[in-house]
C-alpha cells in the first residue's frame, strides 16, 4: 500500500501572551525569513513541551514536537491522548486550517474534515446551500453534489429544516448535517475530531457505522480522535498515542489503547510544587493520593477492598462557601459515577486560610476489575458554579480475586459489567 499521508519532523509552536516579536522591523524580518526565503524562524526560542500540569518559564510552547508517521490508503487510525496532548492541533495541521512551525505534511487526495461544530458552514446560508458550498470547496462539480444530495439529507435527519439558515440550527443539528456532508462527498480522507460527542447516542452509533463503511467498504482513509476507547477499538485498526506533543506509541489499535490506559492509570500519587497546582482564586490543590486499606499509597486494589482517595489543598483566601466533587471513569472513558460532598462544613461557614485534607471512600465489591481515573472538582451552590475541575488527576486498578469463593462462588470466567456489586439474592 502507498501512503496517502506522510508527516515528517512536524512541529507546531504557539506563543503565550504577547504576540509578535516586539517590533515591526523584527516582524518584517521574521516574515521575510520564514515565508519568502523558507528558512527557520530566527526569533523562535527553544520553548518547552506542552505539559499543562506544570508552570513553565518560556512564552513559547510546542504543541507538537518532531512528529513522524505514515498512514496508508484505507486505514482507519485512532488518535488518542489526554486533553492538551496535541490531538486537535495535529488534525488542524493535516486539514490545513493552520500551518506548521517546522516540518512537512504530504497528502495525496482530498480531505474532508469535521473539527468543530459548524466547520466550513456559512451561518447565513441554508443547510442545502451549505452542502453545495462544502462540495465546491472539495472541488466537486454541482452535478456530483446533486447526485449525493438526497442521501446526505436523509442521513442527517434534518430534512424539515434543510432550507432554513444554519445559524438557527442547534449544535446537534449542526453536527448531524456537517458529518453527513463530510462523510458522503467524494473525499479520499475523512478527519473527524470529537465533535460527535454533541450528537445523541443513536446518531453517534450511526456515524461510527458510516465511518466503518468508509474505511472498510470504500477504501477511504479515516482519522478519528476520541476519548471513547470502545469506539476507537471498534472502528480503527491502528492507533497513535500523543503525549505532551510527541508520539509515545504508533502501532496496532489494541496496543495503543493498552498503552494509553496504562499511562492514565499508573499514577496513584500526585504532588504539585507550592505555586503550580490546579487552583481557583481562593484554593490551590497540593496533593492527591490513592490509599489502600492499610492507608498506604497503592496502584492496585483487590475487588473486595475499599479504595480511599485523599485530596490535600490550601485555602489561600478566606470567606468562600464551596463543596468538593469527584467523577470516576473506567478505562473506556465511561462515566461510572459522580459524588458531591453535600455534608461538607465548607458549605455552611466561610472558609479560613490553611491546609486541609478531604477523603472519599469507595467501598469494596462495587467496581468491576479494570483501570480507573478520577477527576476532582470545587463547586459553589446558589447559583451552581464549577470553580475547578481537573480531569485524570489520579488513577488506580481493581484486581479480580480469582480464587475467592466468597465473591465468585464456583464461577471461573470473567464477570462482565461496568460495576460489580456483591448483591444478596433471596
Amino acid at each position: 500500500m502507498k501512503p496517502v499521508i506522510q508527516v515528517e519532523h512536524l512541529s507546531k509552536a504557539y506563543q503565550i501572551g504577547q504576540f509578535g516579536t516586539g517590533t515591526i522591523s523584527r516582524d518584517l524580518e521574521r516574515f521575510w525569513m520564514t515565508k519568502v526565503l523558507g528558512k527557520a524562524d530566527p526569533f523562535l526560542k527553544i520553548g518547552e513541551t506542552n505539559d499543562r500540569t506544570r508552570k513553565g518559564n518560556s512564552d513559547i510552547v510546542w504543541s507538537l514536537k518532531d512528529i513522524n508517521f505514515e498512514i496508508n490508503q484505507g486505514e482507519a487510525v485512532g488518535i488518542i491522548g489526554k486533553n492538551g496532548a496535541g490531538k486537535s492541533t495535529l488534525l488542524k495541521l493535516l486539514s490545513r486550517v493552520t500551518g506548521p512551525t517546522t516540518g512537512e505534511i504530504k497528502v495525496k487526495g482530498r480531505i474532508a474534515s469535521l473539527l468543530e461544530v459548524g466547520t466550513g458552514f456559512h451561518p447565513e446560508l441554508t443547510g442545502r446551500e451549505n452542502i453545495y458550498l462544502n462540495g465546491a470547496i472539495l472541488g466537486m462539480r454541482k452535478k456530483e453534489i446533486t447526485r449525493k444530495l438526497d442521501e446526505i439529507i436523509d442521513f442527517s435527519g434534518v430534512e424539515r429544516y434543510i432550507d432554513t439558515p444554519v445559524k438557527r440550527y442547534s449544535s446537534g443539528m449542526y453536527v448531524r448535517l456537517a458529518f453527513a456532508v463530510a462523510a458522503h462527498l467524494e473525499s479520499e480522507i475523512l478527519i473527524v475530531d470529537e465533535v460527535l460527542a454533541v450528537g445523541d447516542a443513536e446518531f453517534q452509533k450511526k456515524c461510527l457505522g458510516k465511518m466503518g463503511d468508509i474505511s472498510k467498504g470504500q477504501g477511504r482513509t479515516v482519522l478519528f480522535v476520541s476519548h471513547n476507547m470502545a469506539a476507537v477499538q471498534s472502528l480503527c485498526s491502528k492507533g497513535i498515542v500523543l503525549e505532551n506533543g510527541s508520539i509515545s506509541y504508533n502501532g496496532a489499535v489494541e496496543g495503543a489503547v493498552a498503552y494509553y490506559l496504562k499511562a492514565s492509570n499508573d499514577n496513584a500519587h500526585r504532588v504539585w510544587p507550592h505555586q503550580d497546582g490546579p487552583q481557583t482564586d481562593f484554593l490551590r490543590l497540593l496533593e492527591v493520593k490513592v490509599l489502600d486499606v492499610h492507608n498506604e499509597i497503592a496502584l492496585n486494589h483487590l475487588i473486595s477492598n475499599e479504595v480511599r482517595i485523599e485530596f490535600t489543598y490550601e485555602i489561600t483566601k478566606e470567606g468562600a462557601l464551596f463543596t468538593h466533587g469527584l467523577n470516576l471513569f473506567n478505562n473506556h472513558n465511561i462515566h461510572i459515577f459522580s459524588s458531591h460532598d453535600k455534608d461538607s462544613e465548607t458549605l455552611l461557614k466561610p472558609s479560613v486560610k490553611g491546609i486541609y485534607t478531604r477523603t472519599i471512600r469507595i467501598p469494596g465489591n462495587l467496581l468491576a476489575d479494570g483501570g480507573y481515573t478520577c477527576s476532582f472538582a470545587i463547586m459553589r451552590y446558589e447559583p451552581f458554579q464549577v470553580e475547578l475541575h481537573e480531569m485524570e488527576i489520579v488513577g488506580f486498578t481493581i484486581i479480580d480475586e480469582l480464587d475467592s469463593t466468597d465473591i465468585r462462588g464456583k464461577y471461573t470466567g470473567r464477570i462482565p459489567g461496568v460495576v460489580r456489586p456483591l448483591l444478596e439474592w433471596q
